[in-house]
């Protein structure tokens, strides 16, 4: 053998040989040392003692490489000593045992991780700069910052936040979850009040103001105006079913009076001006079932003629009124993406009689008549937002006198089919465009066919959050008085342009313009209108709104164009 295996080898042969004669002499000394009052000690092994690590004789406390309470695993000395006899040891039952570094620990913010948690994302503050994203793979993911300080402070941080009740929280043991509101789109828009199933609101518009040509006369004469246009709307709120009533209404009173010229000529203009006009409708439907719909309405509209119109009488003390009530009953199926709509109309229109200068009244009889129709349509789910559809209308009109006070038979019968399609692309373009042909026929020969080209359009374009743009177009076949005239045939275009300058300031702009052709002797007007609107909203009850309009009757008939510019100032109160 080599090394130091060599010289132990000696020295254990060496002892071997010494031993015999050694130990007589070290007998005695064993036995006196065994004898010694004072007993001998040994060193207790302890875990100070030996430490495989380096310093392991130095004093734990002591030692320059001690574990802190940051890289603490669980291991420390008080754990190693041995622990008393009479001492149990720790139950591990119920306990979740710690093996020193927890799972993961070690991973980064974008590592990988051996237990598969997701990772919490941080939150960001509105004004806080985000990370971008990498630009391809391969790339370093970017540094997410997990400082919890805030680089900008939300308003509703320091918003002074009224307490809520506990009522509306709800936090009251016991109570049922309250509803959630939908969201609001408009933060100055009324809020209406809840009535059982029903969101009921509503308003009044009260202004004033000055028209210059209020008669519509080719030689104008103004006069000061005011308006009360009360609304009400009544939306239900329920799972199945449904039903809305908008009604709509304004009185117009003017200040000045229009008396008959001095010379005893009878003026084309009434003597007092004031008129009412009131829209509402109310409209239900009933789920039969998924595919199956029974829908109805009820209308009502009351008005007078137009100011300027060839149906109004010469020498009136007022303007007559008209009230149109009618309903429509019908069903609305769907077999797969097409769907079948059909029901059937019934109108009434009933004029009151006519007050004159000289204070006597004439009969309007001739102009009251019944309205029975039925109509159809067709609709196919062609695209998402894109759905084309077909509609036909038939009706008869029958009058309660045979010959109107012309000796004419204004009994009819028309209708008119169009064909479009409605969009709805992203909620930035949404409505319906249609084209057709209107047609109507009469009992009396001397009245020719009445007929034309048919538009029909209801478009909504959101340019931008604060811009939009509406686009609406309507042809209606209307009664006339007018000797020889089957009827008026009337195209109104309208194009309106609304801006939001701030939340609470809104200007509309609105551009209309039409033709009204009265078949039969030739004749035919022009309008053209142009307003504009600015409305400052104060709080969500409470409007201001001015409003400046020129409007323009151009008629190819000598002494019958006019012209009018009207400026009006109000407020609008609603709930």
């Amino acid at each position: 053998m080599s090394g130091p295996a060599r010289g132990r080898r000696r020295h254990a042969i060496t002892l071997r040989a010494l031993w015999p004669c050694l130990g007589p002499c070290l007998g005695p000394i064993l036995a006196l040392t065994a004898f010694d009052a004072t007993f001998a000690r040994a060193q207790t092994l302890t875990p100070d003692l030996l430490r495989p690590v380096r310093d392991g004789f130095v004093s734990p406390q002591d030692s320059p490489l001690r574990r802190t309470a940051d890289n603490n695993t669980g291991n420390s000395v008080d754990e190693l000593r041995p622990r008393a006899r009479d001492t149990p040891a720790p139950s591990r039952i119920g306990n979740i045992p710690t093996y020193g570094l927890a799972a993961a620990s070690g991973a980064s913010a974008s590592g990988y991780e051996s237990l598969n948690r997701t990772r919490k994302k941080p939150k960001y503050y509105p004004g806080q700069a985000r990370p971008k994203p990498p630009p391809g793979p391969g790339s370093r993911a970017p540094v997410i910052s997990t400082d919890p300080a805030r680089r900008s402070i939300p308003p509703s941080a320091t918003a002074n936040k009224p307490p809520i009740p506990p009522a509306m929280a709800s936090s009251v043991a016991g109570q049922p979850l309250r509803k959630r509101l939908r969201i609001d789109d408009d933060p100055f828009g009324s809020v209406g009040d809840y009535a059982g199933g029903f969101l009921i609101k509503s308003a009044v518009e009260l202004g004033g103001g000055y028209d210059s040509n209020p008669g519509r006369t080719a030689v104008a004469k103004g006069s000061p105006f005011v308006v009360v246009a009360p609304e009400f709307l009544a939306v239900s709120d329920w799972e199945r079913h449904a039903v809305v009533a908008d009604l709509r209404g304004s009185f117009t009173g003017y200040g000045n009076h229009f008396p008959p010229p001095g010379d005893g000529t009878i003026s084309s203009v009434p003597t007092n001006l004031d008129r009412p006009d009131f829209t509402g409708h109310i409209d239900g439907r009933l789920d039969v079932s998924h595919n199956t719909r029974l829908t109805g309405e009820v209308r009502l509209r009351v008005a007078t003629d137009n100011p300027g119109s060839p149906n109004i009488q010469a020498g009136l003390a007022k303007y007559p009124v008209y009230a149109t009530l009618g309903s429509t009953v019908g069903v609305d199926q769907n077999f797969n993406w097409l769907q079948l709509s059909a029901g059937g109309t019934v109108d009434r229109t009933v004029y009151t009689d006519s007050k004159l200068t000289d204070g006597t009244s004439t009969s309007n009889d001739d102009r009251n008549f019944n309205q029975f129709g039925g109509l159809g349509r067709l609709s196919y789910d062609l695209l998402p937002g894109v759905k084309p559809f077909a509609e036909a209308e038939g009706d008869s009109r029958v009058h309660d006198v045979r010959l109107d006070r012309s000796g004419f038979a204004r009994d009819s019968s028309g209708g008119y089919v169009k064909a479009g399609s409605s969009f709805e692309f992203s909620r930035l373009l949404t409505g319906e465009l249609a084209l057709g042909y209107a047609a109507r026929d009469y009992v009396d020969p001397r009245l020719d066919r009445l007929q034309g080209l048919l538009t029909s359009a209801s478009l909504t374009w959101t340019a931008t959050p604060l811009t939009t743009a509406k686009f609406y177009s309507a042809t209606s076949i209307d009664e006339t008085t007018v000797p020889g005239v089957s009827g008026v045939l009337t195209h109104i275009y309208t194009a309106e342009a609304d801006h939001d300058f701030r939340r609470w300031l809104t200007a509309i702009g609105k551009f209309t313009w039409g033709s009204l052709d009265y078949q039969g002797d030739g004749r035919r007007d022009k309008i053209y209108t142009v307003s504009g609107d600015l409305i400052y909203k104060m709080t969500r009850s409470l409007w201001v709104k001015g409003t400046l309009r020129r409007d323009r009757l151009d008629s190819n008939i000598p002494g019958n164009s006019t012209a009018s510019t009207v400026a009006m100032l109000g407020i609008r109160v609603q709930n």
